[in-house]
């Protein structure tokens, strides 16, 4: 008796070293950065096929907005800065687990980063962090790629040490 093989085996989940590589040639297509319709007051987006199965999008800052504090659950990701300058602040601190609602922070776990043009970063799951375009009269443009999906978002609020738990958005919230 022979066992015949599977005949159809699921591709590996993409790493934040495919999702970086991705993210750096997708930026690095000017007709589609070129392509992105900019609103002078919000941010918009352009959900795009992602390596692997994995989520990616296309967003457009005017200047001084960002996206609050945040993370992605259990997805990892990568994003690039394409045309612009973005400014992410992100917290060097594993958080706890479900079902906590406010955490004092420990001195010394923040991080800053300027991401100019070219520039990026990949992250892992539980990543919390928060984007800024700075610039008073200048639009930022960047590439985001995540995977899994994001199975959701969560959103917090920080004052001086202290970040609070304030909204869970799903898929649906956003696209």
């Amino acid at each position: 008796m022979s066992v015949s093989p599977s005949l159809s085996t699921a591709a590996p989940a993409p790493t934040q070293a495919e999702l970086l590589d991705f993210v750096r040639r997708t930026a690095a297509d000017s007709e589609l950065i070129a392509s992105l319709p900019l609103d002078p007051e919000g941010r918009t987006w352009v959900r795009l096929e992602g390596p692997g199965g994995s989520e990616a999008w296309l967003i457009g800052w005017p200047p001084g907005t960002g996206t609050g504090w945040h993370d992605h659950a259990e997805s990892v990701g990568a994003f690039l800065t394409a045309r612009g300058e973005l400014t992410e602040n992100s917290l060097a601190a594993r958080l706890p687990g479900d079902g906590w609602k406010t955490l004092e922070l420990t001195e010394g776990v923040d991080r800053e980063r300027r991401l100019p043009a070219g520039e990026g970063r990949s992250f892992g799951r539980h990543h919390v962090h928060e984007v800024l375009n700075r610039s008073t009269d200048r639009h930022a443009i960047s590439v985001h790629a995540y995977h899994p999906p994001l199975p959701l978002i969560r959103r917090y609020s920080r004052t001086g040490q202290v970040l609070r738990l304030e909204q869970v958005e799903r898929p649906e919230d956003w696209q």
